[in-house]
């Protein structure tokens, strides 16, 4: 009897963290300043579900590091829709900069375990964790210095996780080893 084949959850999960990271970013790195109501579906279903959905696919396939991660993150984008829409009351700036703060510390230490892993997932863990301290410092000390160049460094971190994703996508189709040092091909 063979095995049934599962697709890979790791490119889902990648690709709605990092669409909702560039479009969230465009507006904290100050491009856009309208219409910022577009995030909030995002952070609800691409950046939050979609991710939660591929973190139980990733528990499943007994890849603790994508589960954690993928959960935690769409766990965060559903707080963020939630806070957005005013459902835990008032919030602060400055305790959104501490929850910020607290991501930031969460993802330094899931970055020293991309050590291990390939070079996609360790620059977008690097520059994640940059992000996330720019911009929670940024709302601590009302910087919108520090808020636009977490923006930037967000739209970076975007773009590595998007070419971490979709580089396992285009490897898995065209059936070749992905330009990664360690591609995110299924896993056996």
């Amino acid at each position: 009897m063979t095995e049934e084949k599962r697709a890979n959850p790791a490119p889902l999960g990648l690709s709605g963290f990092a669409l909702t990271t560039l479009v969230l970013s465009a507006f904290n790195a100050g491009l856009i300043s309208q219409g910022a109501g577009a995030v909030l579906g995002l952070a609800a279903f691409y950046g939050g579900l979609a991710q939660i959905v591929a973190g139980i696919f990733e528990f499943k396939s007994g890849n603790t590091f994508g589960y954690t991660a993928f959960f935690t993150y769409g766990a965060f984008w559903e707080w963020f829709f939630l806070s957005a829409m005013g459902i835990f009351g008032n919030i602060t700036s400055a305790s959104i900069g501490l929850v910020l703060v607290a991501f930031g510390i969460f993802t330094l230490v899931m970055w020293i375990a991309t050590f291990k892993l390939n070079l996609g997932l360790f620059t977008t863990f690097l520059l994640l964790w940059i992000t996330f301290f720019l911009l929670g410092i940024g709302n601590m000390e009302n910087s919108i210095s520090l808020v636009h160049a977490g923006g930037y460094m967000g739209i970076l971190t975007a773009i590595a996780a998007w070419y971490t994703g979709l580089v396992a996508v285009v490897a898995e189709v065209w059936g070749k080893k992905a330009p990664l040092g360690n591609p995110l091909l299924k896993r056996s």
